[in-house]
C-alpha cells in the first residue's frame, strides 16, 4: 500500500461516525423547540447530559428506567437549564433523547468508512444503548437503560484528561489485552502509548525552541506543566514496558517452538504471533522514547535556567546612546575630546594575561570533541577492552556456525536434481556419512533459530533483498539476521552455483513425519535429540 497512514482507515471513521449520527437524528427534530431547546448546542450540551447520567448508573451497576431519566432531567432543569417544562414533559424528553436521538426508534444505525486496503467500503454499525428488563421492589416491570461500547467510546473520546493519565489508561489496557491473549487489540494500545510519548517529546522540543527564540515567552506555568508531565512519563514507564517486552518475547518463543517441534501453527496462531512481533517492534521504540525523554527534560531545565539567568544579567548593563551620551556632549564640549577614552576604554577592555604553561606543549593532545559514537564505547574500567575483543571473537565465531549451517542447507538444495531438499533427506545424509552433522547443527539453538527464520519467511527473493538493501539504510546488527546472512552468501560464495539463486522457498511438507536428529549438542556441552516437522527447502536459479 502506497499510504501507510490510511491503514485502518475504517476503524477512524466509526469514531466519526458516531457523532455524525447523533447529530443527524437530533438536528432535523423540531420537538426540541416544544421544549424550549432551540439551538443545536443546546440540544447537544442535553444529549450528552443524559448519556453522562446511563454511564454512571451503568458503572455503578444500578438501574435505570425512564422514570429515573426522566427525575434527572427535571432536577437539572430546575437547577441549570431553566426552561418551561414539568416533570412529565422532562420524561417525555427522556425518552424522546433515549428511543428517537440514541435509538434511531429501534433501527439499526450504520456509517459507511472507506477501507483503502480492500478498495471498498466497509458497514459499521454503531449502537449507543441497549436495555434490559429489570424488577422494581420485587414486582414492578421496567426497562433499564446503559451505555453500549460505542456509547462509552463516544464518551470518553470528549473527557480531556492530563497526557500523563491518557498514557496510564493505554497503558493498562495493553495490559488487560496482553492477559487476556487479544495481540491485535494489543497492537493499537502499544500504537497509542508510543504516539503519546511521541507527541510529549515534540511538546518538549517545541518548548525548548520557543525558550532559545525568547525565554520571557514562555510562562514559569507552562514550563511547570511541561516538567510534570515528564515526571509522571517517567517515572515508572520504562521499567513495566521492559517487564510487557520480556513477556512478549517469551510467549513468541513458545509459539514458535509449537510450531517447530509440535505442530503446525493455523491461521489464527499465525496472527496471533505476527501481532507478537508487532508489540516487541513497538515496545523497543517505546523505550527508546522513554529514554529521550528522559535526557530531554534534563536538558529543558538547563536551558531554561540558563536563559532567565542571561535576561538577569541584562538588567545589570548599563547602556548608552551614541547620539545623546557622546556626540551631543561632544558637540557642547569640545574638551571633551581630550578624555574621551575615559568614555570608550570598556569597550576596549583586554583580556587577562594567559600564563604558558610548557608541561601542556609535551602532553599528549586529545580531540576535545567526541561524536556519539566514541563516547558510548569509552573504556571506563581497566580490562574492560580485552573483554569487549574477546566478546566480539565470540561473536564472529558464532554467526560463521550460524553461515556455515545455512550454507549447507542452500548447498544440498542447489545439487539435488529437483533443486529441493528436505529435513528427512538431510537426516539420511547424515546417517550415510555424506554430510557433516556438526557443520549442518552446530547447536541446537542455532539450527532452531535459523529453521524459524526461514518458515517464517517461506519465500525469499534475492532482488527484492538487494531493492530494500539499496533503498533503506539500516544499523549494522551484530546477531543473526536471516536475509543479511542469505545476501552474503549469495554475493560473497566462493561456490559458483550459490550466486545463482534467484528464490528460495521454504513449505512444511504435510506428511506427518517427525525427522529426528539424535545426539546433538545443545549449546552448553550436552547431547539431546531435536524433534521436528519435515521441512522442504527449494531452490530456484536464475534462467
Amino acid at each position: 500500500m502506497q499510504y501507510e497512514f490510511l491503514n485502518q482507515f475504517p476503524k477512524r471513521m466509526k469514531h466519526v461516525g458516531r457523532y455524525v449520527l447523533l447529530i443527524a437524528n437530533s438536528s432535523q427534530k423540531t420537538i426540541w423547540k416544544q421544549y424550549g431547546f432551540f439551538k443545536l448546542d443546546e440540544q447537544m450540551n442535553v444529549i450528552f447530559s443524559v448519556m453522562l447520567y446511563l454511564m454512571e448508573q451503568s458503572l455503578k451497576e444500578e438501574n435505570c428506567t425512564m422514570d429515573d431519566i426522566g427525575a434527572y432531567l427535571d432536577n437539572l432543569n430546575m437547577r441549570y437549564f431553566q426552561k418551561n417544562m414539568s416533570y412529565e414533559d422532562c420524561r417525555k424528553l427522556g425518552d424522546f433523547i433515549i428511543n428517537v436521538i440514541l435509538s434511531n426508534e429501534g433501527k439499526a444505525m450504520y456509517f459507511d468508512g472507506f477501507d483503502f486496503e480492500q478498495r471498498a467500503y466497509q458497514i459499521m454499525n454503531v449502537s449507543y444503548v441497549a436495555n434490559r428488563i429489570v424488577y422494581v421492589d420485587y414486582e414492578v416491570r421496567r426497562t433499564s437503560y446503559y451505555l453500549t461500547e460505542d456509547g462509552y467510546n463516544l464518551l470518553l473520546s470528549t473527557l480531556e484528561i492530563e497526557n500523563n493519565m491518557k498514557l496510564t489508561i493505554h497503558e493498562m489496557i495493553f495490559k488487560m489485552h496482553l492477559e487476556k491473549q487479544s495481540y491485535d487489540k494489543a497492537v493499537d494500545e502499544i500504537k497509542n502509548v508510543f504516539n503519546l510519548l511521541r507527541i510529549q517529546l515534540q511538546k518538549m522540543e517545541e518548548a525548548m525552541g520557543r525558550i532559545r527564540r525568547n525565554a520571557l515567552s514562555y510562562s514559569v506555568a507552562e514550563y511547570e506543566s511541561v516538567l510534570n508531565e515528564n515526571l509522571e512519563t517517567i517515572s515508572d514507564t520504562k521499567q513495566k514496558f521492559l517487564n510487557y517486552r520480556e513477556l512478549v518475547k517469551s510467549r513468541a518463543k513458545e509459539l514458535e517452538d509449537m510450531n517447530l517441534n509440535v505442530r503446525k501453527l493455523d491461521e489464527k496462531e499465525e496472527g496471533k504471533l505476527k501481532n507478537l512481533g508487532i508489540i516487541e517492534n513497538y515496545l523497543n521504540r517505546t523505550i527508546d522514547e522513554h529514554q529521550k525523554i528522559l535526557s530531554s527534560h534534563f536538558d529543558l531545565k538547563s536551558l531554561y535556567t540558563r536563559e532567565l539567568e542571561q535576561l538577569s544579567q541584562m538588567s545589570y548593563i548599563r547602556r548608552f546612546s551614541i547620539r545623546n551620551d557622546l556626540y551631543e556632549k561632544i558637540l557642547e564640549h569640545p574638551e571633551g575630546l581630550e578624555r574621551l577614552e575615559v568614555f570608550l576604554r570598556p569597550l576596549f577592555g583586554n583580556t587577562p594575561d594567559k600564563i604558558y604553561n610548557l608541561n601542556k606543549a609535551v602532553e599528549l593532545q586529545k580531540p576535545v570533541h567526541k561524536n556519539e559514537a566514541e563516547a558510548s564505547e569509552e573504556i571506563m574500567e581497566f580490562g574492560d577492552e580485552v573483554w569487549m575483543e574477546e566478546e566480539e571473537r565470540r561473536q564472529k565465531e558464532k554467526l560463521a556456525k550460524y553461515e556455515k549451517s545455512l550454507g549447507c542447507l542452500l548447498e544440498k538444495a542447489m545439487t539435488s536434481k529437483q533443486g529441493e531438499v528436505s529435513l528427512e533427506e538431510m537426516k539420511t545424509g547424515i546417517e550415510e556419512g555424506n554430510i557433516d552433522v556438526e557443520e549442518l547443527i552446530p547447536n541446537v539453538q542455532i539450527f532452531k533459530e535459523i529453521m524459524v527464520e526461514l518458515l517464517k519467511s517461506r519465500e525469499i527473493e534475492i532482488r527484492k533483498l538487494k531493492e530494500e538493501r539499496r533503498e533503506y539504510i539500516s544499523e549494522f546488527s551484530g546477531g543473526f539476521r536471516l536475509n543479511e546472512m542469505i545476501l552474503s552468501l549469495v554475493e560473497d560464495a566462493g561456490w559458483n552455483a550459490i550466486r545463482q539463486i534467484r528464490k528460495i522457498e521454504i513449505y512444511r511438507m504435510e506428511d506427518g513425519k517427525v525427522i529426528t536428529f539424535e545426539n546433538v549438542e545443545d549449546g552448553t556441552g550436552n547431547r539431546k535429540n531435536i524433534c521436528c516437522s519435515n521441512v522442504l527447502i527449494r531452490v530456484r536459479q536464475e534462467g
